[in-house]
């Protein structure tokens, strides 16, 4: 059996709870949707969603990252969601 590693992060307690739940929905664990992320991450050698400055700077909603709002979520994010599933499925 592989070794195992413990990841720590710190996060808003609002933002965790609504991830838990959202997750949770989705039939899944929060630390569960962290390891697919880990996953497809290290499967692609990037980001597994794109990543960009926005042209229009004043949606502040879609903000994430601690790059002080450099960074957004894309429109687009849920596009690959059921492909995602079932790619992961199984493991």
């Amino acid at each position: 059996m592989p070794k195992e590693a413990t990841l720590k992060i710190m996060m808003d307690a609002e933002l965790k709870a609504q991830a838990e739940a959202l997750y949770s929905q989705l039939g899944t664990s929060f630390a569960e949707a962290i390891r697919i992320f880990a996953k497809q991450s290290v499967q692609e050698k990037a980001l597994p969603f794109k990543v960009h400055i926005p042209e229009n700077q004043n949606n502040l909603n879609q903000r994430i990252g601690i790059a002080k709002g450099k960074f957004v979520v894309p429109d687009d994010i849920d596009k690959y969601n059921d492909e995602i599933t079932n790619a992961f499925r199984g493991l």
